[in-house]
């Protein structure tokens, strides 16, 4: 199974949960008087509708390159990543928003059995954000990585609503509100994490130099091939799953072009055989002095 197929099957199996989960919590969260419940539900529906985004987005940038993408189509996933981060900000505003209104307003105390609802699913959400976030740094996915922040975020509300209904129940009458300050404390937990997933995703859109240490692999896998004396820059951008390379060789000044050619090309396929990860790899013949 491809990476790009990897992450597609992850993401529907996402899908599927949260849309279980959903229904689940605004059930109980309206029967059990509980908005903290509620605004977890606002959470999971929010996932489905960028779990929904996130699998566009990977079955667009799997697309193989073609005339008008001579370096394929990579990059529509951390444009897709910040699309999700709006999704986010915008249920982060609208669960403070309606926090705020209930902390305001009498209601009736939560009913216990929301508790014993809330505990196996806080347990489900985190497994989901660590299986799914080993899925997106095994491949190299922004926004994989922003689907499994999503399930972190979720099991998080989670455990606010728990916490706050918990003291609502335990404390009785004139704690109404304690899961309504939970939900608010939520959305502050939500934007956090949004900005957690933002800021890759536009270091990869600006080409910002975050792979040191990839760059370390690639010059020692370049010194091992016959030919080439040195390495000089290296500069790597992410697209995608993919990275793309450009990258200095020094070489004998006295070989001919042809022997020069020959040398690049062996290093190319070297890199490419050694690094899964990288796609498009140029290399540009210095001479030695």
């Amino acid at each position: 199974m491809t990476n790009e197929q990897t992450a597609i099957r992850t993401t529907i199996i996402s899908i599927a949960a949260n849309i279980c989960l959903a229904i689940v919590k605004a059930v109980a969260g309206i029967l059990g008087n509980s908005y903290a419940l509620i605004a977890d539900a606002i959470e999971s529906t929010t996932d489905i509708f960028s779990s929904l985004l996130v699998l566009f987005g990977l079955q667009y940038a799997s697309k193989p390159a073609d005339k008008n993408h001579p370096y394929g189509h990579g990059r529509a996933e951390p444009l897709i990543t910040f699309i999700v981060v709006c999704f986010l900000v915008g249920s982060a505003i609208f669960i403070a928003y309606k926090s705020i209104l209930n902390i305001n307003t009498p209601h009736e105390l939560p009913k216990v059995w929301t508790l014993l609802v809330l505990l196996p699913l806080i347990i489900w959400k985190e497994i989901s954000f660590r299986l799914v976030m080993k899925k997106a740094k095994d491949i190299n996915s922004s926004s994989l990585k922003a689907d499994a922040w999503h399930h972190r975020s979720d099991a998080v509300t989670s455990v606010a609503a728990f916490i706050g209904i918990s003291i609502a129940v335990y404390f009785g009458k004139g704690y109404e509100a304690a899961d309504d300050w939970a939900a608010l404390f939520a959305s502050g937990f939500i934007i956090y994490n949004s900005y957690l997933i933002f800021r890759p995703a536009l270091g990869e859109i600006m080409d910002e130099n975050l792979h040191e240490d990839l760059i370390a692999e690639i010059r020692k896998v370049a010194l091992t091939v016959d030919g080439v004396l040195a390495t000089e820059k290296c500069f790597v951008r992410k697209a995608g799953m993919k990275y793309h390379v450009d990258l200095h060789a020094v070489v004998d000044a006295t070989i001919s072009v042809k022997r020069g050619h020959d040398i690049s090309h062996k290093l190319k396929d070297a890199l490419r055989a050694q690094i899964p990860q990288l796609g498009h790899v140029l290399i540009h013949i210095e001479p030695s002095e």
